[in-house]
């Protein structure tokens, strides 16, 4: 049985920040999606896509050309991975963002990444860790920023598993019951 979280009812104030955030980010978006173009015939260009599988929301853009990140993309791509339990936007390492991008190398894919979890919150960490049977760390990486769960829809889940784990770049998670690979850019681990 899936387990819903609902959000608390919001304050007059909270409703008028969530919405001046939203109305914020909007304008974000469009920037960051504008520095697409001017960057994607750049050599050292790192581009990246995703797919929410729970917002049903879709993103692709160039994050980075050489060694400089473009600092519009990496705001909607904090947006884009939200926790989407409680709305709440994190900062998402963009080291994860090169192992990604690295990972799409390595499996000679450019398909979107599925997202099934990128940030959560504290509070959402804490509800899903004591009502899914065991799987959520109690300090998890995704309250950083620093891990994120996904599959590619044109790479076995164990080869997306084993390409992480040639990375040897952080935390390699399987989950293949719930159809995910779990990565992150801790202490280079298993389970």
């Amino acid at each position: 049985m899936p387990i819903t979280m609902q959000r608390p009812a919001e304050t007059p104030r909270r409703q008028f920040l969530r919405r001046a955030t939203a109305v914020a980010l909007a304008g974000a978006v469009p920037a960051a999606m504008a520095a697409v173009p001017a960057a994607e015939g750049l050599r050292g260009a790192r581009r990246l896509a995703f797919h929410h599988t729970h917002t049903g929301e879709s993103i692709a853009l160039v994050y980075a050309v050489d060694d400089r990140y473009v600092p519009e993309a990496l705001g909607a791509l904090n947006h884009f991975l939200r926790d989407h339990y409680s709305g709440d936007v994190g900062v998402i390492a963009p080291s994860l963002l090169d192992q990604l991008h690295r990972l799409q190398q390595v499996l000679g894919t450019a398909q979107p990444f599925q997202v099934i979890s990128g940030y959560r919150c504290p509070a959402t960490n804490t509800t899903l860790r004591q009502t899914r049977g065991g799987g959520v760390a109690g300090h998890s990486l995704h309250m950083e920023g620093r891990a994120i769960d996904i599959r590619l829809p044109d790479v076995a889940l164990a080869d997306l598993r084993d390409a992480a784990l040639s990375l040897r770049a952080g935390g390699v998670g399987y989950y293949p019951g719930e159809r995910f690979v779990h990565v992150d850019n801790g202490a280079v681990r298993r389970w």
